[in-house]
């Protein structure tokens, strides 16, 4: 009788950083990239990424959950993202899917952790509950000069409506810039830094080669 098939574990990657640092342009060319080559694919974000992890993201984008606190913020993003593992995450790596995320666990560091002085052993636990064994295999932590980002997301946005964290002031953008690098050089194995002030397809060139090699060029987990 033949044995049965081994299901390969996936990969996950995420893309971090700023406004405007160019995430979800950079998500959609490395799932094109990586269709190409037939790896299956699942792009997702966050907040968000499931049904109801959606519906949360309108609280939380519109700012009706900021005035709870940061504390509170941190914890309603942390159910999002437990609904968002559950019903996505962990069923497409489980099939041996890799799965590309824009925006991760590390945002909420940066954000309500470091720019809301949330302590690091609070974090560090509401992660720990919340995400588990799930962090992701591979991070791109996007670096770009705070108001270049902003310029570039309210050229995006035209006329549309800021969102809470977009309307913050120049110095919260300051803030999270140097808070995503302080993830990055304490993560080195998992985060690799790029620098966004270039062209889509140079920071496209990056991400490609960090992917083979460190993701590609190893053997998959069983």
């Amino acid at each position: 009788m033949p044995a049965a098939k081994r299901v390969r574990k996936g990969r996950f990657i995420t893309f971090e950083g700023g406004e405007g640092a160019g995430k979800s342009t950079q998500v959609k060319r490395l799932v094109e990239a990586l269709a190409a080559r037939k790896i299956e694919t699942v792009a997702t974000r966050e907040p968000g990424g499931s049904p109801n992890a959606e519906e949360l993201r309108k609280a939380l984008l519109a700012g009706l959950v900021a005035p709870l606190g940061p504390a509170a913020e941190a914890m309603i993003f942390s159910a999002a993202r437990i609904d968002h593992l559950d019903a996505l995450i962990k069923p497409a790596l489980a099939r041996g899917a890799y799965v590309v995320c824009d925006r991760f666990a590390d945002s909420t560091r940066a954000y309500q952790g470091a720019l809301g002085k949330l302590s690091e052993d609070f974090i560090d636990g509401l992660e720990r509950v919340t995400v588990g064994d799930a962090m992701p295999d591979l991070t791109f932590m996007l670096d770009l000069p705070a108001e270049d980002g902003l310029a570039r997301a309210g050229a995006r946005r035209g006329n549309g409506t800021v969102d809470r964290f977009e309307a913050e002031k120049l110095d919260f953008h300051l803030a999270l810039r140097d808070a995503f690098k302080t993830i990055a050089a304490r993560n080195p194995q998992r985060c690799v830094v790029i620098d966004a002030s270039r062209s889509a397809d140079d920071v496209a060139a990056d991400v490609w080669r960090a992917v083979e090699t460190r993701l590609l060029g190893q053997k998959a987990s069983s």
